[in-house]
């Protein structure tokens, strides 16, 4: 298991990144992908599927605290079989306990289910016997807390309070973009996760915990100075969208624009990067729900922009849309590919005619 690479795909509730956290102290190279039910869980195996083809060391994936349905089950197990008879050495392992993964429980090996336990009770004790594991001194009372309120045992007070505030530390943590900035948005939840274990043994920890909130978000995301959560957020987001520019920009006829997915905001955090970056003429975010908010600094309408691409309007520097017929997506090159087809079809259309900046 040593020099096997571990792809780790598992939910995201206190539960899914509870998993992951037990995971962080085995001694592997993992990488973490973290899914809601339905289609999501398809395109996040698509994308570890995709890795793997690109990359001959052998590899286990790893699936957490997610039921696949028969279809998903059949998918990934036939994708496995392909890899090893090509010579690639390729594993694959889910624990879970929800009940409604028990069809392919029963077919396929590779499937562990326990509705007894919650998955990250069941991650634990299966790394304990089975992986190399550098288990620290709270691990295991971390473990209780959350099978208590995972599995609502609302007898267990001292765990079941203190899972309470744990629960809240996942759901209402919202900063980071889980499609535009995976790796980071794990690592915010699980180091959050992390500090929490630290308070365990205090007196009262729940109530600590949920007093320490805003300040461990914040000290996630200070750099220098303090500043508010909004403002330090804003400058770390600012930050990782310029370091993604390349893959990120888009152009209009002549106009080099950014796009990003589902960051919200866009008034402030389109403006900072605006302000950043200014070899940029524009910036659009697009909702999970496609519509469209643009900002630009003066270099080009976004509101004819938005005009010409949606129908859509607003002033030359703030201007709004809606994309006819987009498709929510969980990987950004699925929403790059339907952004850049409005584009190209616009383009051909108006040929090479030009607009100038509104007055």
């Amino acid at each position: 298991m040593k020099n096997r690479k571990i792809y780790h795909l598992s939910h995201i509730d206190l539960d899914g990144y509870s998993c992951q956290l037990v995971m962080k102290y085995t001694p592997y190279e993992i990488k973490n992908y973290n899914s809601n039910y339905g289609e999501e869980v398809r395109q996040k195996l698509e994308m570890i599927v995709e890795t793997i083809e690109n990359d001959n060391s052998p590899a286990l994936i790893l699936v957490t605290d997610l039921n696949l349905t028969a279809d998903e089950s059949k998918w990934i197990n036939n994708k496995i079989h392909l890899f090893n008879n090509a010579n690639k050495d390729v594993k694959l392992l889910l624990l879970d306990h929800h009940g409604s993964g028990e069809e392919s429980a029963k077919k396929y090996e590779w499937y562990y289910l326990d509705v007894t336990r919650c998955a990250t009770k069941i991650t634990y004790d299966y790394v304990k016997e089975n992986f190399e594991f550098n288990e620290p001194v709270w691990m295991s009372k971390y473990v209780d807390v959350v099978n208590a309120v995972d599995l609502w045992k609302q007898e267990e007070v001292e765990n079941f309070e203190y899972g309470k505030v744990c629960m809240r530390l996942v759901t209402e943590t919202r900063e980071l973009n889980k499609v535009m900035f995976p790796e980071e948005d794990n690592d915010y939840k699980i180091s959050l996760l992390h500090k929490a274990s630290e308070l365990l043994n205090e007196p009262d920890a729940h109530i600590l915990l949920d007093d320490k909130i805003h300040t461990l978000k914040k000290d996630f995301f200070r750099v220098e100075k303090n500043d508010t959560l909004d403002n330090l957020a804003t400058k770390y987001i600012v930050n990782l969208l310029g370091k993604q520019r390349d893959k990120n920009t888009i152009y209009y006829k002549g106009y080099r624009g950014y796009l990003s997915y589902g960051i919200g905001n866009t008034s402030i955090i389109g403006n900072g990067f605006l302000l950043a970056f200014p070899e940029y003429d524009f910036i659009v975010d697009v909702s999970y729900r496609g519509t469209m908010s643009l900002r630009a600094n003066n270099q080009v309408s976004v509101s004819q922009i938005s005009k010409e691409w949606t129908n859509g309007g607003g002033h030359p520097n703030a201007a709004g849309g809606r994309v006819i017929g987009f498709k929510e997506q969980f990987r950004y090159d699925k929403v790059k590919q339907q952004i850049e087809k409005i584009i190209n079809d616009k383009e051909a259309v108006a040929g090479d005619l030009e607009y100038k900046k509104e007055s």
